[in-house]
């Protein structure tokens, strides 16, 4: 193999590790990318990020999440509504229709992570537990990262 090939395999290498490191499958349910940004000091709160892919015949919703990092773990929607951003609880959880992908991302679906222990920092992981209705819990870690 030429040096040059040799290169470009390590860099593929070395982008497609991470991706792959961070994907968790669960049944019918594949976790991908979870992230958190950094939060400020003494700020209470932080987010959860990622992708959920159903490949299940049936949908499937998320109902609760629990982290050792913070007090309470709740899930959000982010809408704008008359050009003001508003954020609700979604009390009966968030659903994924089987065969579909629904993605936890900046102003739209997240998770709060409240009343945090102590402050989220880059290169952090935290461990986070997803529970899905009538299924067993998901453990997945959240990486901590600039976006």
């Amino acid at each position: 193999m030429s040096p040059k090939a040799c290169i470009l395999a390590l860099g593929f290498l070395a982008l497609s590790a991470p991706a792959l490191a961070q994907d968790y499958q669960h049944g019918s349910l594949t976790i991908s990318q979870p992230w958190s940004r950094p939060t400020p000091p003494g700020t209470p709160v932080g987010v959860g990020y990622m992708a959920i892919s159903n490949q299940g015949q049936v949908p499937v919703t998320l109902v609760a999440g629990q982290t050792p990092a913070a007090a309470r773990v709740s899930i959000h929607e982010t809408t704008m509504q008359d050009g003001v951003m508003k954020m609700r609880p979604l009390k009966e959880g968030l659903t994924v229709p089987a065969g579909e992908t629904v993605t936890l991302k900046p102003h739209s679906y997240h998770l709060m992570l409240e009343q945090l222990e102590q402050r989220l920092k880059e290169g952090d992981e935290v461990p986070l537990s997803l529970t899905f209705d009538g299924m067993d819990p998901i453990e997945v870690k959240l990486q901590v990262q600039q976006r």
